[in-house]
């Protein structure tokens, strides 16, 4: 139905101005050309809903095969929307889009600007959930890529919509709005053609398909104008942009620009287009499903032995970029600090690979694919996450190295060094770094994770599963930091109440680990209880294995910090000693000397007395 995809365009251009235009008042533009940016995400919005509306009901026109002039069509969609999933979906979309629509009227500054994104990403979720990705073999893959993929788009697009809109006000700062938006526009096409070579495997059977099936053509036509996009843009980058002047780019640069923006409107057309086309790969209703499978969307993986926990991977591409940019990002402002003469120790360079390292390896290996299906699994993923990880993370002190090496905007507008700064420096960040506060979040989000429905929520709901390994990281970061770190954030406590804090937290977690080990009492029954597992322990018995690895797992760490703990301790000592006895050698210990003096007055007063009588 043409109408359906004339929607489902209308909707994705929406979504791309709001995201363009609040990411050029976050971090890009500021003044008349600020506000010029938040007018085309306040339109945006509206156009988001009026193409989500129609889109919601054309494709209930479609499916039920019943027009708008039936008496109870009203009611119909509303039990649509109500009762049934992808009504469901495509109503909370509608939903997000109303709710983004009343925050960026609200815009003025880039941290509302950064806030009015949130209810964005929530609806391209859940848009992810509901194209040919949600049914593929690999459900989690084909969701998560869809969803980099579509986010990934909004930016570029939405952020060459937002720079033409705003070409006048911008005024003598248009270079630098134009460098900024092509340095996000290079991160967007790098997510975008990860992703699109995620979805192209799932989707597509051979390469033969690319010609021989009709998703296949217009899958090729959207990689031809995506790669002629991508092309444009980095001869904008390399070649043209820097020879530009102020001049140029406010009398030439744009009309090239407008180029860029109308293969990407026809991309997103066809992207449009593709959602409402068969992939060549159908969906296949597995026969006889195992409970396993039923319950993760993957089947049952072998038994697990010290040759599974190595060759067990499954690929979740979020997380996998995540790592991967932060690899990149990190090497790239150790070089910079270098080649300034600067120095930055190798051994944290190496500390912070390490860590990138474990983090890879716990979200895409066998503790992920085992903490699905186990109990002990899912402990050992969580115990790497919030133990091990930020040991090596914290020695590498991300946060003081991106300090030093990104450079200071003094436009007004916020680059990646001020929104870092802006983040470390909020009172949020300073209650929660706070090291009592941290530490009481490290220890007590065991018991608020596992002894709630979030558990559970985590397990059946792959979003939820990746918010729980960014909240667990973060929580062991900001522990770890408060203790033995460098980076800037929390006020450190003295030592002996460091030492406190630690012994405190190891006897809470060796509280945890027995409780676990002596109960009899299954956690998300209606997950591991039902895993229907041919192998292994009962689901009551790897619970108490998991319990023994909370125990031992958390200890471990533990007493790694506490060793850190009482190092810098001595050093501490060590420079507060030598820095007194500089002190005594430029004052020639006048301190002592007034000191003994004291006690020379102090026994002659006592003797006087005595003499007297």
């Amino acid at each position: 139905m043409i109408l359906v995809t004339v929607a489902a365009v209308v909707r994705d251009l929406g979504v791309a101005a709001v995201v363009g235009g609040l990411l050029m008042v976050a971090a890009v533009a500021r003044g008349a050309a600020a506000e010029r940016a938040a007018l085309v995400a306040r339109v945006g919005a509206l156009v988001w809903i009026a193409g989500a509306g129609v889109f919601l009901m054309a494709s209930y026109v479609e499916i039920a095969q019943v027009g708008p002039s039936a008496p109870d069509f009203g009611a119909q969609v509303w039990s649509f929307v109500a009762d049934i999933d992808l009504g469901r979906a495509y109503g909370l979309n509608i939903l997000a889009a109303v709710v983004t629509s009343i925050i960026v009227t609200l815009v003025r500054t880039p941290s509302e600007a950064a806030w009015g994104l949130v209810p964005v990403a929530y609806g391209l979720g859940v848009q992810a959930m509901t194209g040919h990705a949600a049914g593929a073999e690999d459900h989690h893959l084909a969701v998560t890529s869809l969803y980099v993929h579509l986010a990934s788009s909004a930016v570029w697009l939405g952020l060459l919509i937002a720079l033409v809109a705003a070409r006048r006000p911008l005024g003598n700062d248009a270079k630098a709005a134009v460098q900024r938006v092509s340095r996000m526009v290079l991160w967007a096409a790098a997510a975008i053609v990860a992703s699109g070579a995620a979805n192209a495997w799932l989707r597509i059977g051979s390469v033969t398909d690319l010609f021989t099936t009709t998703y296949g053509r217009l899958l090729a036509l959207k990689l031809v104008l995506m790669s002629g996009a991508i092309a444009l843009a980095a001869w904008h980058r390399r070649v043209t942009m820097p020879r530009l002047s102020t001049a140029d780019v406010r009398r030439q640069f744009y009309r090239v620009l407008a180029w860029d923006v109308a293969l990407l409107a026809a991309v997103a057309g066809i992207g449009g287009v593709l959602s409402r086309t068969a992939p060549t790969i159908p969906v296949v209703v597995v026969p006889n499903p195992t409970p396993a499978f039923l319950l993760t969307g993957y089947p049952l993986p072998p038994r697990p032995d010290a040759i599974e926990w190595i060759t067990q991977w499954r690929l979740e591409i979020l997380s996998a970029m995540v790592v991967l940019a932060l690899v990149v990002v990190y090497l790239r402002w150790a070089s910079r600090l270098r080649r300034r003469g600067d120095d930055w120790p190798w051994q944290r360079t190496a500390a912070f690979l390490v860590g990138m390292a474990g983090i890879a390896w716990i979200t895409q290996g066998a503790p992920t694919v085992y903490g699905m299906v186990t109990f002990s699994g899912h402990m050992m993923e969580h115990m790497l996450l919030a133990m091990a990880v930020p040991l090596p993370i914290v020695y590498a002190a991300p946060i003081t190295l991106a300090l030093r090496a990104l450079p200071h905007r003094t436009d007004g507008t916020r680059g990646p060094r001020e929104w870092i700064r802006t983040i470390v420096e909020s009172r949020w960040m300073a209650f929660l770094a706070h090291p009592v506060v941290a530490a009481v979040n490290f220890a007590g989000s065991l018991l608020v994770f596992y002894y709630s429905p979030l558990f559970e929520f985590a397990l059946s709901n792959h979003a939820g599963h990746l918010w729980m390994i960014v909240h667990f990281t973060l929580a062991g970061y900001l522990f770890a930091n408060a203790l033995v770190g460098i980076d800037p954030g929390p006020t450190r406590p003295p030592y002996p109440l460091r030492v406190l804090l630690l012994f405190a937290t190891m006897a809470f977690h060796a509280f945890f680990g027995v409780s676990l080990t002596s109960s009899e009492v299954l956690l998300a029954p209606r997950w591991f209880g039902l895993m229907g597992r041919d192998w292994g322990a009962d689901a009551i018995t790897d619970q108490q294995y998991g319990g023994s690895l909370a125990w031992g797992l958390g200890e471990f760490p533990v007493l790694i910090l506490a060793i850190g703990v009482l190092v810098a301790w001595r050093r501490a000592d060590a420079r507060t000693a030598k820095r007194q006895d500089r002190e005594a050698e430029r004052t020639g210990d006048a301190d002592l000397e007034e000191y003994n003096s004291m006690l020379g007055g102090l026994a002659d007063s006592d003797d006087a007395p005595t003499a007297g009588r």
